[in-house]
């Protein structure tokens, strides 16, 4: 929107509308059929059925808290609901979810329950919860969501004429809130800490100290709002003080940006370099800023990094093709060696960054990006929260998340194409046959196995139909509020763009000429209306199979040598790492090899060929890396559960526990009628040496670690074991909470017993049940059985053990229900 040629100084408001209006060119396509205006008009009223539908769950079944729990179709309340660690910063019992939507409401033309919605907000929202909670959320979605309700109720007054009570007690609360905020941002550079208590105004300095580029940078729009609105300079200084430390943060050499800085000192944390999680919406204030705003200060910096990092520009520079652009992606680089890549994958936040392309104008490189990442979506149904360089799911969650939509409609708007429209409709019938239930929508684990998660945040009410309502509206007029006065922030929210003629009275602005400031007008063969010819051939160049993806950089002088001329013995093995044992971590590092175990036990190797301790060393590092790429794509890929039953009493088949396989020994496939065996725990309990207690005829339990698992199989089958299940050492992992998994051999050890693996929830109930039981009697098989089906007569332990005589009830307590399974087995998808 902004690369406009002010030939003279209009209003910012004006100039701003009138690129709006180029904008809505419209033109005849190229490609998929297009979609006629009744069959539009049809989907912009699916999306108002589908956001009523998400939008009354909330409100029947969790209002006032903050979020639904779809398929609990319960609320999510802050110290009532079990504790989802640093995510649930989000919320402060502020009843997140419905301030959220208010301008969606206004905007869907909802207006009857907008006013609802706005006297509940009146009467029930409280903003002093003795809570820590998070700066950046609660500003973009709660700040952010008061100023769009209000601005929102004044244009229903002012056009509408509606809601003649309303007198701002939105913006009272939003100032309040405001209030709340500033404390955190008396630090030492003007950055705000990263959580704070909106009670008592405390934060921690010490466990708060380092935040996200993002976060300290997504703060200007609201504040400045909140000050143009008010009056009161106070709030748009201290979020612009933020801004300008930032900018002066940055790599000189490069003009990067990294990801983590402590906002005491400025030092950067994490050097890492892109456009997604962490950094995103720090560039989309920028240009955002200099919209609402009119301030050339914001615009400069934006061009400053998006010339010199991200834009393909004919200036000698090139430094994008240098250092970051690999085709339509953008891989992250190390904002001090910014020809070293920092990732091999790409995370879903960057979807945004199409639609942000769009407003700089740049329509060429937003048309070839999008349909990158159209093409990951269609592949994987939804974009997965982070994808590798080869487009496979790297983490498979999809939370619901706006960003790939918001970039669908700018595109639209854009460029009229109706391509878009049909983008849009497969994201809405994805959303209607994936992700619907019957209280609300639910986010996915997994996009390989479509299983629901029971979350559905804030952001999905308040963007997610924002932008498909947008999309499938044929006019500003058929909207409730006119789209064309405002700026959405990161979480679209309505900002009126007659703002920038209100003064804050803050400080003096830095003043840059005319040709100081580039405001290079927008790829023009992309905008003009009538043939599309020329974007149909554009994203016929994007395909995802043909494109080839660097790796780290290696010197060039001194090239890695290919893996196939190895020659001699291997030092390690992929298949032979234990993460734990610090002989195979130094092997590593000679290798130039990274490693770090994640909280969930998984864990991330990054390796760069120049840390290596010799040209050999590098080579053999890069033939482990090969190796470990291809054990994860095995072991993540989807596989059928397990299932081992309890056949001793009083369960008698009727409880089962989920596991996960190995990818060595006989399959269940191959095994007629199961495993039938007594469990014993292994002593020592890693299995990985002769156990002190006898094995022969029976299911070994070991513990993950010490040794290979292929190793603790062999062991067990070299004692007469008839099988071995290997249960987790990572705190809390579940079947329910994890990723699929399969656990590695090493193509030489032959293994003939079969191995199951158990996640730590499961594994601590059958370690306790056999604790309990003395004599725990095993069925392991890939499908469940009935009992009699199981080729058993006697499922009685000896008659010594007390805890198997048919007294009753099970053990107490010590199974929950979330983890077993009871006969007869109940429909597919609810095991």
């Amino acid at each position: 929107m902004v690369e406009v040629r002010r030939l003279y100084r209009f209003p910012p408001y004006v100039w701003v509308s009138c690129f709006l209006s180029v904008m809505c060119l419209s033109g005849q396509a190229l490609g998929p059929k297009a979609i006629a205006s009744t069959q539009r008009l049809e989907l912009r009223d699916k999306v108002l059925e589908m956001f009523n539908h998400a939008y009354n769950a909330y409100m029947t079944n969790a209002y006032p808290a903050d979020e639904l729990m779809p398929i609990a179709c319960k609320g999510r309340i802050r110290g009532v609901t079990p504790s989802r660690g640093d995510i649930d910063d989000t919320l402060g019992n502020f009843s997140l979810t419905l301030v959220d939507t208010l301008d969606t409401l206004a905007l869907l033309g909802l207006h009857d329950e907008f006013e609802v919605a706005v006297r509940r907000v009146e009467r029930d929202v409280s903003l002093n919860a003795d809570l820590l909670v998070s700066v950046f959320e609660t500003n973009i979605r709660m700040l952010g969501g008061l100023l769009g309700g209000h601005s929102a109720a004044l244009e229903l007054q002012e056009s509408h004429n509606r809601m003649k009570w309303y007198n701002g007690s939105l913006l009272r609360m939003a100032k309040e809130l405001g209030d709340r905020l500033l404390p955190a941002f008396n630090t030492s550079t003007g950055m705000p800490m990263s959580r704070i208590n909106l009670s008592t105004g405390s934060v921690r300095r010490l466990k708060d100290r380092d935040t996200c580029t993002a976060c300290a940078g997504t703060t200007i729009l609201e504040m400045s709002a909140l000050s143009r609105f008010t009056g009161d300079p106070v709030y748009e200084n201290r979020a612009r003080e933020a801004m300008d430390y930032l900018w002066s943060r940055r790599q000189r050499s490069s003009d990067l940006m990294g990801t983590v800085l402590n906002v005491e000192n400025g030092e950067w944390v994490r050097k890492e370099s892109g456009i997604g999680a962490g950094i995103d919406s720090y560039y989309e204030y920028l240009l955002k800023a200099y919209i609402l705003l009119g301030d050339d200060t914001y615009l400069h910096r934006f061009n400053t990094h998006y010339q010199v990092r991200f834009y393909i520009h004919s200036n000698p520079l090139q430094a994008i093709k240098q250092y970051v652009a690999q085709g339509p992606m953008m891989i992250d680089v190390l904002m001090h060696k910014p020809t070293t890549a920092a990732r091999n994958f790409i995370d879903a936040l960057s979807a945004f960054w199409p639609g942000l392309q769009v407003l700089k104008g740049d329509l060429k490189s937003a048309i070839e990006t999008h349909e990158l990442l159209y093409q990951v979506f269609t592949r994987h149904t939804f974009l997965p929260e982070a994808f590798t360089t080869s487009f496979d799911v790297h983490w498979g969650q999809y939370p619901l998340r706006p960003e790939f939509a918001e970039s669908t409609y700018l595109l639209y708007k854009a460029t009229g194409d109706p391509y878009y429209l049909q983008v849009g409709k497969t994201i809405l019938e994805n959303l209607e046959s994936r992700a619907r239930v019957e209280c609300g929508f639910a986010g996915i684990k997994d996009v390989r196995t479509f299983t629901h998660e029971d979350r559905m945040d804030s952001y999905f009410l308040a963007e997610m139909f924002k932008y498909l309502y947008l999309l499938f509206s044929p006019s500003s007029e058929d909207l409730g509020i006119n789209i064309d006065n405002y700026v959405l922030t990161t979480e679209a929210h309505l900002l009126p763009l007659k703002l920038s003629l209100l003064s804050p009275h803050n400080k003096t602005k830095t003043k840059f000429t005319m040709s100081s400031v580039d405001r290079s007008c927008s790829n023009s063969d992309y905008v003009k209306s009538g043939n599309l010819k020329s974007i149909h051939e554009l994203r016929n160049t994007v395909k995802v199979d043909a494109i080839n993806v660097k790796q780290p950089t290696q010197c060039p002088n001194n090239p890695t040598p290919s893996p196939t001329q190895w020659v001699g013995p291997r030092t390690l093995k992929a298949s032979e790492l234990i993460p734990n044992n610090q002989q195979h971590i130094a092997i590593l590092k000679r290798m130039g090899i990274t490693m770090v175990v994640l909280k969930d036990g998984k864990i991330q190797l990054v390796q760069h060929h120049n840390t290596a301790s010799t040209p050999r060393d590098a080579t053999e590092g890069t033939m482990f890396m090969h190796e470990m790429m291809e054990l994860s794509k095995k072991a993540e890929a989807p596989q059928n559960p397990l299932y081992i039953q309890i056949l001793s009493r009083p369960y008698k088949g009727s409880l089962a526990l989920r596991a996960q396989p190995a990818q060595f020994g006989p399959t269940f496939d191959s095994i007629e009628g199961g495993v039938l065996g007594y469990a014993v725990i292994s002593d020592p309990v890693d299995g990985c040496t002769n156990s002190q207690h006898p094995v022969k005829g029976k299911i070994v339990v070991a513990e993950r670690g010490s040794c290979m698992f292929v190793q603790k199989a062999k062991m067990a089958e070299s004692q007469g074991a008839v099988g071995i299940i290997i249960t987790d050492n990572v705190a809390e992992s579940s079947f329910e909470g994890s990723s699929p998994f399969a656990m590695a051999g090493d193509d030489e050890t032959i293994v003939n017993i079969p191995a199951m693996f158990l996640f730590t929830k499961e594994g601590g109930i059958i370690r306790d049940l056999i604790r309990d039981a003395g004599h725990l009697r095993l069925f392991l098989s890939n499908h469940l059985k009935p009992l009699h089906e199981i080729m058993l007569e006697e499922i009685d332990a000896p008659t010594d053990v007390s805890s198997d005589t048919d007294s009753g009830q099970p053990p107490p307590a010590k199974v929950s229900s979330d983890t077993i399974s009871e006969q007869p087995p109940p429909p597919k998808g609810e095991l």
